[in-house]
């Protein structure tokens, strides 16, 4: 369950292999008890064995299950952080709003860089492998997850697929998250960094509607800057916004259609690769 939005994100997770057409589903169950001192608790039950001890509690004890969810997360996301490490893989968690355009900057980034830099791909989505199937098109290895009623990719879903993707030592892993501005900004995935997208059509003031997810990204990429002669829309007053929300976020203003201002990204995406892997890796 979403300690934010209480969706059951568990509900019927699959993991969908495209290069072998493996899929993998686990499927989980949930219900609601109303405990003798009027709180209200939901949790599941799986069809794999993991079921909760809440019944054997339910009666005098109050669990917080935001504290309990956020810490298994935390924990599994630092097995994935030493899983990373150990094999010299930067991880990067990419994160907007539906329709922000992550898929098609993560697309042109592949198709610009894949001859310097070995690049796989964790996508999620609620539903179908349509973005998925994109960025397999540009040769790159991919796996998608799909969270069924979920809003967001949890630390748990990603070690599943990093089984199904196996990524090349001293390469990069993308990690599309499912488009929601609230929810994964919680959800540590062992990433190295996070990196929130917006666009032009989505309104300046989103760095102050949703302050966390832009406090925890260390980068902004603003996107579509090339429909800003036909949208309403305060540059400066984003970016302002922004480094009023975190003062220390980076911003990179771009075109994946056009190319403009991608080879900020790239300068960025290269100077982390090179402080993280041990051989450098110059991207033109």
């Amino acid at each position: 369950m979403c300690v934010t939005c209480g969706c059951s994100d568990n509900a019927h997770i699959t993991i969908t292999n495209l290069a072998t057409g493996e899929v993998e589903h686990n499927h989980h169950h949930t219900h609601t008890h109303t405990l003798p001192d009027g709180s209200v608790i939901t949790h599941s039950h799986d069809h794999q064995g993991e079921e909760s001890q809440i019944h054997a509690k339910i009666h005098g004890t109050t669990i917080s299950l935001q504290q309990d969810i956020l810490a298994k997360n935390n924990l599994l996301a630092a097995q994935n952080r030493g899983w990373f490490q150990g094999r010299n893989i930067l991880a990067l968690n990419l994160m907007s709003s539906p329709g922000a355009g992550k898929t098609t900057l993560l697309t042109r980034t592949i198709q610009d860089l894949k001859h310097q830099l070995p690049i796989s791909v964790i996508e999620g989505d609620q539903e179908t492998a349509n973005d998925a199937q994109k960025i397999q098109e540009t040769g790159c290895k991919v796996v998608q997850i799909n969270t069924g009623t979920g809003c967001h990719l949890e630390a748990a879903m990603i070690a599943r697929g990093l089984q199904q993707l196996n990524p090349p030592l001293n390469s990069v892993v993308m990690i599309e998250n499912v488009g929601n501005l609230v929810c994964p900004a919680l959800f540590d995935l062992g990433e190295q960094a996070k990196v929130v997208i917006l666009s032009v059509t989505e309104g300046e003031d989103k760095p102050i509607k949703y302050p966390h997810m832009f406090r925890a990204s260390e980068i902004m990429i603003l996107t579509k800057v090339d429909l800003l002669p036909y949208v309403q829309f305060d540059v400066e007053k984003c970016i302002e916004y922004a480094r009023q929300v975190n003062p220390k976020i980076q911003v990179f203003q771009v075109s994946a259609t056009t190319g403009m201002g991608l080879e900020s990204w790239y300068g960025w995406l290269s100077a982390t690769v090179a402080d993280f892997l041990p051989v450098s890796v110059e991207l033109s």
